[in-house]
């Protein structure tokens, strides 16, 4: 019996709902709901309306994982149940694979995109707005959520056409490793700003550029404090001292 091969318009549904992945939680299975109601369009493509209540059942269980990844673990465990479907042994059932995989998946997740990807847009709108641009907003909200519109897509795609091999792919790809980069970038980003804003509250304020040089000795004794460990309270008492001071003193 030839494994099913999913249309290209479950694949469209499955992508769209998505989205409301997290639109039902309960405290029991947390995200399972919407993962059911995600798989609903592919399941009925392979089991047509009357969907076995055991493959309903196993769909239901316990899920949890990053929003973005979901769609990556649907679409792997669409082509496990085809496979399953048409009596092929499968080395790891779709219930084994999913409980495999949420917590990383969910690790990567958060690293790359509430971690990375979200304030490195940010601080790019930030940056934007500092010119005085009403274009802010939008520039933050395609440099956010671009990236993640390709990989639902792109993840769900992969899923259903390497299945279990997508983990290697994902591997590959050194997520992790480009969720520090980002978070790099940011850190680059936010001096960047820092400094400009600096410099033009010196010229606001009818102050030399220079001052916020004479600054920099303070910048790098914060940077110090921070590398040897010095508590996060304690640099934020400093740091509010120093304002109070440079407030009071021009």
């Amino acid at each position: 019996m030839q494994e099913p091969r999913l249309p290209a318009s479950s694949l469209l549904r499955i992508y769209l709902r998505s989205f409301l992945l997290q639109a039902s939680w309960n405290f029991e299975k947390l995200q399972n709901l919407g993962f059911l109601y995600m798989m609903l369009p592919g399941l009925r493509s392979l089991y047509g309306e009357d969907i076995p209540t055991e493959v309903l059942r196993r769909q239901g269980l316990y899920f949890n994982t990053h929003p973005y990844f979901a769609p990556l673990i649907a679409g792997t465990v669409l082509h496990l149940e085809a496979r399953k479907l048409v009596g092929e042994d499968v080395t790891v059932d779709s219930e084994t694979y999913k409980n495999m995989v949420m917590a990383p998946f969910a690790a990567m997740g958060d690293a790359l995109f509430w971690g990375g990807v979200r304030p490195l847009a940010a601080l790019v709108g930030l940056l934007v707005a500092s010119q005085g641009s009403l274009w802010a907003p939008v520039v933050f909200l395609i440099l956010f959520n671009l990236p993640h519109l390709l990989f639902r897509g792109g993840g769900l795609i992969l899923g259903y056409m390497q299945e279990l091999r997508a983990i290697e792919t994902i591997q590959k790809c050194r997520l992790p490793d480009l969720a520090i980069r980002l978070k790099e970038s940011s850190t680059v980003l936010i001096g960047v700003l820092c400094a400009y804003l600096s410099f033009k509250g010196c010229e606001h304020q009818s102050l030399s550029a220079v001052w916020g040089f004479v600054l920099l000795p303070v910048v790098l004794l914060f940077a110090w404090l921070a590398h040897k460990g010095v508590t996060s309270l304690l640099l934020v008492l400093l740091t509010t001292f120093s304002l109070l001071f440079m407030a009071l003193l021009f």
